[in-house]
């Protein structure tokens, strides 16, 4: 019996009417001769009758614990294929089809939604095959409530035709329901989903309660034809509907949406998770089971215990590498202890520029929540998240914050030494390790990369920044923070400007090269003025050209190489210090960036502040709709004005679901989402003994650059919308990070407070 994998590659699907055609890849798929190759693990009882295969389903347990499937198929990589398969069941019943390896690491070829109905039904569906690896074809039948049968005849698979070929991509498309926040939508908020169709007239809609029952109706308006997709959008709003409740569903036609709530508490439990996240991202402490959950238990890594070289004694990058990327004159003769902080990604490395992006957004929840939030958000609780230190008399978020700000000051030079101020760009393995590898059993020789000047002006903004909010909590760490953001700004200034370099040759770890350092120096002076009030820092901020500038581009307000926009946001919101005409002048500025992504989404058929330059979505496009969603958020807490809340409940339905891939980018929201993020320790779709990655993981999404072998072999000709892939080896659309989650937890604590 093959091993099973919890995974789910999210593919789209075709139902066309019609029989199956003459079995060919498929040894008596119309169960005519006794002949067949089918099996069922346990749960799945079947038997063939009357020229059928029957299968007697036990309720409960996961989608992947009841399977009815054949092995030894070989396809042609590159070829594609039409799977056709006629069912008959006494009700309806959804499931996913998958088409993947026979062997470890099972690796999925497709992955297909099939549903049965009360009667006949019938499914055909167009893969193209990636991998010439003997392969099975799987059904995955539990879950659900109570036990049921269905009954398969003329199980195919042949090889497509072009016109099969062509008319799959177009129909996949049509073939989708209205696409909704799979999380649900505000009682008072707007209520909107999204439907691909090339109808000439607008399509009339119906809204149905968990109980089947019509509660409201109305007619989609047409939103025209968007690129990103390659399909033409109609909007179904049915914002007026105030009626709290579970399991609505939105009806066209004959095709339901996946269902979804209505309420006023859409995004608490959300904060709760999307912050609990970082706790399993921890380095150099014990995962302990009873908080993040058993799956999640795990050694300390990276601390000096076999097989690991440990964070704690690590030396500077050495050789031919380092000669190539930093000159035959730099090298240091010191050791660090770098233990703690969070590890970036699904690798082990530890990035200072990715790490302030993060934690600067941890701490700006925290500091929105108390200054807009007056000081009734759960973001001040001492219990707000799943981490050791609850009931210490620190908000929550704070502790979680520090675990990375105390990592960043350890990667400071130390006095004496050339560079001293300066921080270490980097530590990461000197070899890439391979996937899996649990944090504790990493092998590889870990190492400092030479210090940069964006890395160094990072800790001096973010331990600026913490300076102010420890304050109240933990003077003497408050005091720390400050001082050494001080002293990395003077280190910054006194020596020769340091730029991280474009490419390492992915020795190991990732690059993070920035060329451009002025956007760094204007967020550090922000934070620091901010927290001291002191006039050189608002001097070099006025000498800044972000000083009246923009620093909000469409594409997305800011991400780790581009901070600018944190400064100007965290200087319009806290900067009380400033003289009372530039105050007005940045939150101005801040407002009416806020009024323009507003602009851009009202053309969004899928309701997202989000529009890349000649529609190509970039790496990281879910927590670019993020960043842009906390300028507007920021709009709203300046202002008060009801337009700005609603546009951010609205954006974050993309991120739930209503988008292309009709799917939530959230592991454990909705009822179809990521859970295959890329790391080498949730990696439960490689290896059964490891968990998928924790509730409250945002996936990076839709990226067209195809940078890895899963996207480049899958991907090919993708529209913008739909270059994503629930695949663990899809590291170019499918990445988990911190800096994505900081983000989340922003946005989801602002949709939680803001009522």
């Amino acid at each position: 019996m093959p091993k099973i994998p919890a995974s789910l590659v999210l593919a789209l699907f075709v139902c066309l009417t019609g029989p199956a055609g003459a079995a060919d890849m498929i040894a008596d798929g119309a169960f005519e001769k006794g002949q067949d190759g089918f099996w069922a693990t346990g749960g799945v009882a079947l038997s063939r009758e009357r020229g059928k295969l029957c299968a007697d389903v036990e309720a409960g347990g996961e989608p992947w614990d009841r399977l009815l499937g054949v092995n030894d198929l070989e396809f042609s990589p590159g070829t594609s294929y039409r799977v056709t398969v006629a069912m008959e069941a006494r009700e309806r019943h959804s499931f996913p089809i998958m088409v993947q390896r026979n062997a470890e690491p099972w690796t999925a070829q497709a992955t297909f939604n099939a549903e049965t109905k009360a009667g006949k039904a019938e499914f055909s569906a167009v893969f193209q095959a990636t991998e010439a690896e003997p392969a099975q074809i799987i059904f995955q039948l539990g879950g659900a409530e109570k036990s049921w049968r269905v009954c398969l005849d003329d199980v195919a698979i042949n090889e497509a035709k072009s016109d099969e070929i062509t008319s799959a991509a177009r129909d996949a498309m049509h073939a989708l329901p209205a696409l909704v926040n799979q999380a649900g939508y505000f009682l008072d908020g707007p209520k909107r989903a999204t439907i691909l169709s090339d109808a000439a007239e607008p399509l009339p809609f119906k809204l149905e309660d968990a109980a089947g029952m019509v509660v409201g109706e109305g007619v989609a308006a047409p939103a025209g034809f968007d690129e990103t997709v390659g399909a033409d959008t109609q909007i179904a709003d049915f914002s007026a509907f105030a009626t709290a409740g579970e399991g609505y569903r939105l009806i066209v036609g004959d095709k339901k949406s996946y269902p979804f709530s209505v309420g006023h508490d859409v995004y608490g439990k959300l904060r709760v998770d999307a912050l609990s996240w970082f706790y399993p991202q921890r380095s150099g402490i014990k995962i302990k089971g009873d908080i993040a959950g058993e799956a999640y238990a795990r050694p300390a890594g990276h601390v000096q215990e076999s097989p690991n070289r440990g964070d704690s004694q690590v030396t500077c990058l050495t050789g031919k590498v380092a000669a190539k990327l930093y000159g035959k004159d730099w090298t240091c003769d010191y050791t660090l202890d770098v233990s703690g902080g969070w590890y970036d990604a699904g690798d082990q490395g530890k990035y200072v520029v990715n790490g302030g992006i993060a934690v600067a957004q941890l701490l700006g929840t925290f500091e929105r929540g108390l200054v807009y939030g007056k000081g009734a958000s759960p973001v001040m609780s001492d219990s707000l998240s799943r981490i050791p230190e609850n009931g210490n008399g620190i908000p929550d978020i704070l502790d979680e914050a520090r675990w990375e700000l105390e990592f960043l000051m350890k990667m400071m030079v130390p006095d004496g030494q050339p560079l001293a101020g300066m921080v270490h760009h980097k530590v990461h393995d000197t070899k890439w390790t391979e996937v899996p590898m649990p944090p504790h059993l990493d092998p590889e020789l870990r190492a400092l990369h030479r210090p940069s000047t964006a890395a160094t002006l990072n800790l001096a903004a973010t331990a600026a920044q913490g300076a102010r909010l420890f304050a109240s909590y933990d003077e003497v760490f408050s005091k720390q923070l400050l001082a050494a953001a001080q002293k990395a700004w003077l280190a910054a200034a006194a020596n020769p400007v340091l730029y991280a370099p474009d490419s390492d040759g992915h020795q190991g770890g990732g690059d993070y090269g920035d060329t451009d350092i002025t956007d760094e120096t204007y967020w550090a002076a922000a934070e620091l003025y901010i927290t001291t009030g002191e006039a050189k820092y608002l001097t070099t901020l006025k000498a800044s050209t972000y000083w009246a500038g923009p620093v909000f581009p469409a594409v997305g307000a800011f991400d780790w190489r581009s901070v600018a926009g944190l400064g100007r946001l965290d200087l319009a919101l806290y900067g009380d210090n400033l003289p009372e005409d530039d105050k007005a002048m940045i939150r101005a500025s801040v407002v009416s960036a806020a009024k323009n992504f507003i602009g851009l989404q009202k053309k969004e058929p899928f309701g997202h502040i989000y529009r890349p330059a000649d529609n190509r979505y970039d790496w990281g496009s879910n927590q670019l709709i993020l960043q842009n969603m906390i300028v507007v958020s920021a709009g709203y807490d300046l202002t008060g004005e009801r337009p700005f809340l609603d546009s951010v409940r609205e954006s974050m339905d993309y991120i739930f679901g209503r988008n292309a891939m009709n799917i939530s980018y959230v592991t454990g929201y909705g009822s179809v989402f990521a859970k295959n993020q890329h790391s080498r320790w949730y990696a439960h779709q490689i290896d059964d003994a490891l968990p998928n990655p924790p509730v409250g993981t945002l996936a990076g999404g839709p990226n067209s650059t195809l940078v890895d072998d899963v996207a480049k072999a899958r991907l090919k000709g993708c529209r913008p919308q739909t270059c994503y892939i629930d695949d663990i080896m899809s590291w170019g659309t499918n990445e988990m990070t911190i800096n994505w989650n900081a983000p989340l937890v922003y946005i989801a604590s602002f949709l939680a407070d803001a009522r």
